[in-house]
């Protein structure tokens, strides 16, 4: 699933414009706590986190995250949308909680299947 595919499943804006929007997402990671991610978030996820700090975006590209995804309609400040435009990691808000963004990026990926 690409990123702009991802994007219309959770009722997501791309806040960084169109870039990689055709990147794949191979699967879904949600955590908050930026060192368990940066140990354990697989490569090509997408990641859901409350947290919107320019901090995500440079645990996002160690990693090698697809993309990141910020619910619940939470404001992201501009700081991190440059610096995900300037290092070439979309950011994704949606309005939907962390369940049922993690509900619909499983059904696409598997097509419902466990």
């Amino acid at each position: 699933m690409t990123i702009s595919d991802m994007a219309d499943c959770i009722q997501g804006t791309l806040l960084t414009g169109t870039i990689y929007k055709n990147r794949e997402v191979k699967t879904g990671y949600c955590c908050d706590l930026l060192s368990r991610v940066m140990a354990q978030a697989p490569k090509g996820c997408a990641w859901v986190t409350v947290l919107s700090n320019v901090n995500i975006i440079a645990v996002a590209e160690l990693a090698e995250i697809a993309c990141v995804i910020i619910p619940e309609g939470i404001s992201v400040p501009e700081s991190t949308i440059s610096r995900a435009e300037k290092e070439n990691i979309p950011v994704v808000s949606t309005e939907l909680d962390s369940y049922e963004i993690s509900w619909r990026i499983h059904e696409a990926l598997t097509g419902g299947k466990n």
